[in-house]
């Protein structure tokens, strides 16, 4: 009787994980870009809730446009990634009320919430909007 030895699970695509390491750097970029937009706003004085507003629409144009070229290559779907874009513009804002509203401070709230919408935002955009 001869025992057939399981194969061995496949390592991971090198392109998976060159997908993977673009988006986070295109999401550091986003990150980044807000961040400075949010800020620049806030210290002109105006409202922390647009500003926080057009800073992640900031981010988020740079996101398509970079994710569309050089992570995903493929076009996408504009429509998907707006909506994808706008529940993250309403997760974004509502954070920032409830983290403001609880003394995180308007920069410090920005900051907390940001990644946890980033990640919401990874996630619906690679299974939906660039699928």
């Amino acid at each position: 009787m001869t025992v057939q030895a399981r194969p061995l699970p496949s390592p991971p695509q090198r392109s998976g994980v060159l997908q993977f390491a673009r988006f986070v750097a295109v999401g550091a970029t986003n990150t980044a870009l807000s961040f400075v937009v949010y800020v620049v706003l806030v210290s002109a004085g105006a409202p922390y809730l647009p500003a926080g507003a057009v800073a992640f629409a900031a981010g988020a144009a740079n996101g398509f446009v970079l994710n569309r070229r050089w992570t995903f290559g493929t076009r996408g779907s504009i429509a998907r990634y707006v909506l994808v874009q706008l529940a993250g513009l309403a997760l974004t804002t509502g954070l920032l009320r409830l983290l403001v509203d609880a003394d995180a401070g308007r920069i410090g709230g920005y900051l907390v919430a940001i990644p946890l919408v980033t990640v919401a935002t990874f996630a619906a955009n690679r299974a939906w909007a660039f699928a």
